[in-house]
């Protein structure tokens, strides 16, 4: 999907050691695509990923799709994968 990086995003992906090819590969193909509960056209899009650690954690990426491109609003890891996952 082509997207753009909001500042707030790159800011975050930079601080965070996050690439773009790993925010790219979420967005382009999710595990989950969960809407937002508080915010309307936006989406969280997220995977479980290997880090270079040797751990598994949840990348979310939350994008706001009501934009032409769809704007990445931000991005992060997380280890509380089951906090997360949804069942559906």
């Amino acid at each position: 999907m082509e997207f753009r990086l909001s500042r707030h995003a790159e800011w975050e992906m930079a601080s965070r050691g996050l690439s773009l090819a790993m925010v790219q590969a979420v967005v382009d193909a999710p595990e989950q695509r969960l809407r937002d509960k508080f915010r309307a056209g936006v989406c969280i899009y997220q995977s479980r990923l290997w880090f270079e650690d040797g751990k598994m954690y949840l990348l979310r990426v939350v994008v706001a799709e009501e934009h032409a491109p769809p704007v990445v609003v931000t991005a992060y890891r997380t280890g509380k994968i089951e906090k997360y996952w949804s069942a559906e």
